[in-house]
């Protein structure tokens, strides 16, 4: 398969429509390729929404329906939707920081007031020797996540999944770990289910190999 290929799998990687072996060499490009990484990602509360709709349709849609011609060019606009506000946040997060500095510690109380929607879990698997730490906040769209993990035994291909109090999965992030480095890595992610919607995070590789579970709070 070639580069510019495997690029353009990102969607159906995401949306769980490659098969097997596509699944398979996809991964091992994930692994050298971090843009790719960051899109499937993306991609996350997308394949969350498209789940929960499937679980909704009513019995007399047939089985074998199938997605329009323009489905993936929709999927693709979502997230660049997604992007902008992203970045909205990140300036009107800047703006309120500085507003906070200026009018003093009564501001500062006052802000104190939404830590409750903010979690921090961490967790070390005896049998892996992986240690991660998993920290989320509430968002209107789903749940902003922040992981950070430890992981020698790489190279491999990682994915933090929440799993939801009704079951239902969703990837959170996706990573790869270097060969043999023990060091820290941080990586952002989002899910289109809300704290309280979220009953553990697992990391766990590309090929479903359980690492460590994170009890939500």
């Amino acid at each position: 398969m070639r580069s510019l290929e495997r690029h353009r799998d990102v969607a159906a990687y995401a949306l769980g429509v490659l098969s097997e072996a596509e699944a398979f060499r996809f991964e091992d490009h994930l692994m050298e390729c971090p843009q790719c990484t960051a899109h499937v990602t993306e991609f996350g509360p997308v394949t969350r929404q498209l789940m929960l709709y499937r679980r909704s349709t009513p019995r007399f849609v047939h089985p074998m329906a199938q997605p329009g011609p323009q489905m993936l060019n929709r999927l693709l606009d979502a997230v660049a939707v997604r992007h902008r506000a992203a970045r909205r946040r990140t300036v009107y997060a800047l703006a309120a920081s500085v507003v906070i500095a200026l009018v003093g510690p009564g501001v500062a109380l006052m802000a104190s007031g939404e830590e409750h929607t903010r979690q921090v879990v961490e967790a070390t698997d005896a049998r892996s020797g992986v240690w991660a730490q998993v920290r989320t906040e509430n968002e209107v769209y789903g749940t902003q996540v922040e992981l950070k993990v430890k992981d020698g035994a790489g190279p491999r291909a990682c994915h933090l999944i929440a799993v939801g109090r009704d079951g239902a999965e969703e990837t959170v992030t996706s990573w790869s770990a270097a060969h043999h480095d023990a060091r820290e890595n941080t990586m952002k992610g989002a899910s289109a289910m809300h704290a309280d919607e979220i009953a553990r995070y697992e990391v766990r590789t590309a090929d479903g190999e359980h690492l460590v579970t994170l009890k939500a709070g």
